[in-house]
């Protein structure tokens, strides 16, 4: 296949475009400055500039891009660029998949299990309606956005969790636990959908093959509690876990985004993928952790 992928240089980005050029497919990486490469095209999401040749060219759109929600604080100009950076790099490549004479077979665009919002007691699945909160609504606006590429174009959600692996969620994670001050984040009872980095590729590259639409949950089959992740990093480098952070004090350090990234509770289950016979590299958060830690070594 011939692939577009835009923010290719992140964290699962990076290791897509490694994976699908393993399997033998050719990427074109979008880039925001001049191309200096076979494999980069350039772009201007805030102008709404891309090659449209390139994309009438291609088999598939993979649409990464979006400002980090682990930037802290969430100040209102920064809200703003989490939004607009979804939605000026989604409906950029939504509208020259519309207006293309020979558009891409598929398009997936990234979203996030936050749609969901926080749902303490509830088992949620790809049929579950969306919650309340920031992200959610953020998500809401991005998945509109993405439906934009019309009909002609099989639409993929790829609503991921919380990666985990030593540049995501384990990065600030990791010098906090080796100092000895982790311990559970409000209690640690809540429910994070994880997924390690392999089976988030996996899961992109499922969709990419696949016939599934609309969105599928990219999160680990076996949902597990912050403080189940989190014991188990103590666990694995040898450290207590002992110093609990009140969702109070959590709440007066991070702000909002306390209740959207550490204090939320979503046990989400991959229902799409499982259902389309895709298996799972790391079926437990315990595998996830072990994966990533053995690629750190």
């Amino acid at each position: 296949m011939r692939i577009v992928v835009s923010g290719a240089g992140g964290l699962i980005g990076s290791a897509l475009v490694e994976r699908l050029r393993r399997g033998g497919d050719e990427i074109v990486r979008l880039v925001r400055r001049p191309a200096d490469s076979a494999d980069e095209s350039a772009w201007d999401p805030a102008t709404g500039r891309v090659d449209r040749r390139l994309i009438a060219s291609a088999d598939a759109v993979v649409n990464l891009s979006g400002a980090s929600i682990g930037r802290l604080p969430w100040t209102p100009r920064y809200k703003r660029t989490i939004l607009d950076s979804r939605l000026t790099t989604t409906t950029t490549l939504a509208a020259a998949i519309a207006d293309s004479p020979t558009p891409p077979a598929v398009f997936v665009s990234a979203s996030a299990a936050g749609y969901y919002g926080s749902r303490p007691g509830e088992t949620l699945d790809e049929s579950s309606p969306g919650g309340s909160g920031f992200l959610s609504g953020v998500t809401v606006a991005w998945e509109r956005a993405a439906r934009g590429a019309g009909d002609a174009t099989r639409v993929v959600h790829a609503r991921t969790g919380i990666v985990v692996a030593t540049a995501g969620v384990l990065k600030p994670l990791i010098p906090l636990t080796r100092l000895g001050v982790s311990g559970p984040l409000g209690g640690g009872r809540q429910y994070w959908p994880w997924v390690s980095l392999e089976d988030e590729v996996g899961g992109l590259v499922h969709a990419l093959r696949s016939d599934v639409s609309g969105p599928v949950n990219i999160v680990g089959p076996t949902p597990a509690t912050a403080d189940t992740l989190m014991r188990g990093l103590a666990d694995r480098l040898s450290r207590p876990y002992w110093l609990p952070a009140p969702a109070l004090a959590v709440r007066a350090a991070l702000g909002d985004a306390a209740d959207d990234l550490l204090l939320i509770d979503q046990a989400i289950t991959p229902r799409v993928l499982d259902t389309d016979g895709y298996v799972f590299r790391h079926p437990t958060v315990s595998d996830a952790l072990d994966a990533a830690l053995s690629a750190r070594a």
